[in-house]
C-alpha cells in the first residue's frame, strides 16, 4: 500500500472514531456504488450527513480540506443521491468535511460541518 491510501484509511479510522465520539452513527465506510464513493456515511440526530475525509502528511503545502474541489463536491452530490435513493432515506442531508493532518506520532483532526451545499441546478 503506498503512502497516501495508507494516511488515507488511517484518516479515515480516525474520522470514523471522532464522529463516534460526538454520537453520531455510522451507516457505511467506504461506500461504492459503480464509479461512485463516499468515504463515510453517518446519522447525526435526524440527518443524513455524508463525510469526505482529507488526510495529509506535514509535507503538504495545501490544507486536506482544500482539496476538496468545486468536481468533487459535484462527485459527493451525485454519489449522496445515488445512495439515498438506493436506501430510500428521507432524511436532511448535510455534507461535512474531516480534514487530518499527521506530523510524527501525532495527528490534529478538524471537523468542517455544512462544509459546503449542494450546487443548485
Amino acid at each position: 500500500m503506498n503512502k497516501g491510501h495508507e494516511l488515507g484509511r488511517k484518516g479515515e479510522e480516525l474520522a470514523v472514531g471522532h464522529l463516534r465520539s460526538l454520537g453520531y452513527e455510522i451507516l457505511e465506510v467506504n461506500w461504492f456504488s459503480h464509479h461512485l464513493e463516499i468515504d463515510i456515511i453517518a446519522k447525526d440526530g435526524n440527518e443524513l450527513v455524508i463525510v469526505e475525509v482529507k488526510a495529509r502528511g506535514t509535507d503538504s503545502y495545501e490544507h486536506p480540506s482544500e482539496a476538496v474541489s468545486n468536481k468533487k463536491i459535484r462527485f459527493l452530490v451525485n454519489a449522496a443521491e445515488a445512495y439515498i435513493q438506493e436506501k430510500d432515506i428521507n432524511l436532511d442531508t448535510r455534507f461535512d468535511v474531516i480534514s487530518i493532518i499527521f506530523y510524527g506520532k501525532g495527528f490534529e483532526i478538524e471537523h468542517f460541518k455544512d462544509a459546503f451545499y449542494p450546487p443548485i441546478g
